[in-house]
């Protein structure tokens, strides 16, 4: 049976680099890697189909050859000067693509057991909640350590016994021709050891599946897009490995008075026109109560006022913000008849450019952009 072309078979053109190259065999390995699709022969001849392609094309020498001679230029059997896999190392070319994700980069001893996956947990709290700190109870679905094996594996009194298959190396070589390359041991799965007599309850696995209830302390001062690191309560790792984390992402409700910006709070403060043009004192909620904000004659709509220290404390930087109070100008509705005649006499009296300065100087604006147009 022919050999497919080395391209094909990592899916990339012939203009392909290195890291294109590395991220074809990258996603292929992952796919057809013995660890996850044990007893399954297909996959495995195309994980070694797909390591011996990118084996070839990684090598400036032997791409060059093969480019030029085809699978010709690179087989020592089939006359090729640049043959190619005799002696190749497993852990050479698989563990420069994935570092220790496979365990590939160790060599000489049993695989080092996965770390547990880490979590992640969405959390959303009120604004007050975020301002102040709290302590919150999730419940967690995740798998944890065995109680009966305490995460061995093994029956409680049995153990383990060293793996007649690679002698508790963790990894076996295999030869088939010319091609010779060091794999996980599949019997161990790289560990070195096997268990005889498996835990009933976790069925060898030494994990199991649990909902933790966790509590979590939120500090003061946290914002949307911060994140808690609760280490070690992530998922289990196989036996002997260490624990994954467990993040909590912190999500801030929206809030109907006021709007964050890092340790600074924001709002808007309806007046009436009689206020604004007179001048008066109103009450503005702030998250610690209430207080006056004086109000000077003559404000327009849009002031802006600073109430120093009534907004966040910064969780890092240490300093309490403002709260900035803008004035938003407020439309008598709902007049009655002698309302709308005061109204109505008020107007009368008012001189534009003497009571209204901004809408003199709007019209003359008007004025002038019309005979420019016009002129």
């Amino acid at each position: 049976m022919s050999k497919r072309d080395y391209y094909e078979v990592l899916g990339v053109s012939k203009s392909a680099d290195k890291a294109e190259l590395k991220k074809a065999y990258r996603r292929l390995a992952m796919k057809n890697h013995p660890d996850r699709n044990p007893d399954d022969k297909e996959a495995e001849a195309r994980f070694k189909e797909a390591k011996e392609a990118y084996e070839v094309l990684n090598d400036p020498q032997k791409r060059q050859a093969y480019d030029q001679y085809g699978h010709a230029g690179v087989d020592p059997n089939m006359g090729g000067g640049h043959g190619g896999f005799h002696g190749a190392d497993f852990g050479d070319i698989f563990g420069d693509v994935f570092g220790d994700i496979f365990g590939g980069g160790r060599r000489g001893g049993g695989r080092r057991q996965a770390r547990g996956s880490d979590l992640q947990y969405n959390m959303e709290i009120t604004l007050e909640e975020a301002v102040s700190g709290v302590t919150k109870t999730i419940r967690i679905p995740t798998m944890v350590n065995c109680d009966t094996c305490e995460g061995s594996g093994a029956k409680p009194g049995s153990g383990t016994t060293t793996c007649t298959t690679c002698h508790g190396q963790g990894a076996v070589r295999m030869t088939q021709g010319f091609f010779s390359v060091q794999q996980t041991c599949p019997d161990c799965r790289g560990t070195g050891q096997v268990i005889k007599d498996p835990c009933m309850d976790c069925h060898g696995q030494g994990r199991v599946q649990k909902t933790k209830t966790l509590q979590v302390k939120i500090p003061a001062g946290i914002d949307t897009g911060d994140r808690i690191r609760l280490s070690g309560e992530g998922e289990a790792g196989g036996p002997g490995a260490a624990t994954g984390d467990l993040y909590v992402q912190v999500h801030v409700k929206e809030h109907p008075i006021f709007v964050r910006d890092g340790a600074n709070l924001y709002c808007e403060v309806p007046v009436n026109f009689v206020a604004a043009a007179l001048g008066g004192e109103i009450e503005v909620p702030t998250l610690e109560g209430r207080v006056s904000l004086k109000i000077p004659a003559e404000t327009q709509t849009g002031k802006m006022f600073r109430l120093k220290g009534k907004g966040v404390k910064a969780m890092r930087a240490g300093y309490t913000g403002d709260l900035m109070c803008r004035v938003v100008l407020e439309t008598p509705v709902s007049l009655g008849k002698e309302q709308k005649e005061l109204l109505k006499q008020f107007g009368e009296t008012l001189a534009s450019g003497k009571n209204s300065p901004k809408e003199k100087g709007w019209f003359d604006g008007v004025k002038k952009f019309w005979e420019n147009m016009t002129g």
